[in-house]
């Protein structure tokens, strides 16, 4: 069995030594001015740092570049990537399709995983995007497992699938905290505003809490739940998906450790043997919750529900 790579989300260069300990195989980083939805911030300074120390682990490390790119921050790009190329980055995550023309126009030849966020729905996309320099695609979080597996099973690009972790619902270019939380006293409200990173659009109706912050790309609102299939992954295993995301954004360090450390163990137990798997995953899954924060209960994401067409 070819093992799937670890992908997770460091929050500092501090954060990455403990990954690797835990057993991440590739790291996914950028600031951002140029990527969405970071888990943490790193100048190209830190970028220089953390590749070549995920380097010396004989790891991997992708660099977000997958925000939406208006007219005043294309000239960036090029630049940028050159900057990325000299370091030595193992590939560019990217959505808006002026990344493309960029690594052109740098005449650099980075790999680029194609990550269009919602819109990575099939396998087709996937090809067409691999024929224009992606060598991977990160699958949209809203597809079956019967989906995923159709789409790997055609897909001539390597395929990422998102395996835990929070999932962005809705994303505005524009500051929509405090100008738009509330409509004539009904709408819902936001908690704790100050604390940009422990912020909760609270609806009162489903008694449900969304994650929401504001950054440099706008407003980003996130699901009430967080992800978790460790229990359930031996049809990604046996569709030989190529890559297993943990999404640690909002997350606290020391927690995304333990996540990894679980999947971890359950990539390594079913290379084994499935049957080391199947005996061993129920006990991940409860080491898990005993740590899930109170306010994000535990899911299974869009993998097991019906498509209506």
């Amino acid at each position: 069995m070819k093992k799937p790579e670890l992908l997770v989300t460091p929050q500092s260069v501090e954060h990455i030594k403990a990954l690797i300990q835990a057993g991440a195989d590739a790291f996914l980083i950028g600031e951002q001015q140029f990527g969405l939805r970071l888990a943490g911030e790193f100048t190209i300074e830190q970028v220089t740092e953390a590749t070549k120390l995920i380097h010396d682990a004989g790891k991997k490390v992708y660099v977000a570049m997958n925000s939406i790119y208006h007219n005043d921050r294309v000239d960036g790009l090029a630049p940028y990537m050159r900057k990325l190329a000299e370091i030595g980055v193992d590939a560019i995550v990217f959505g808006d399709p002026a990344v493309i023309i960029a690594k052109r126009e740098a005449g650099i030849e980075i790999p680029l995983h194609w990550n269009p966020e919602t819109i990575a729905t099939n396998w087709f996309q996937a090809n067409y995007w691999g024929k224009r320099g992606a060598t991977r695609a990160v699958l949209a979080r809203e597809l079956s497992m019967e989906e995923i597996v159709e789409i790997k099973e055609n897909a001539e690009v390597e395929i990422q699938v998102q395996v835990h972790g929070m999932t962005c619902m809705f994303q505005s270019k524009r500051p929509l905290l405090g100008h738009y939380f509330m409509y004539e006293g009904k709408a819902m409200e936001v908690e704790n505003r100050k604390e940009a990173r422990n912020m909760f659009l609270y609806d009162k109706e489903r008694n449900s809490r969304y994650p929401i912050y504001e950054d440099l790309n706008g407003t980003h609102i996130y699901s009430p739940n967080d992800m978790c299939i460790i229990d359930e992954l031996d049809e990604l295993f046996e569709a030989e998906i190529d890559a297993f995301k943990i999404e640690g954004v909002l997350q606290a360090e020391d927690y995304v450790v333990t996540v990894t450390e679980c999947y971890r163990k359950a990539i390594d137990a079913y290379a084994d043997s499935p049957d080391a798997y199947f005996d061993l995953k129920e006990e991940l899954l409860a080491k898990i919750e005993e740590i899930q924060p109170e306010l994000r209960p535990l899911d299974t994401g869009f993998f097991f529900k019906e498509t209506v067409y």
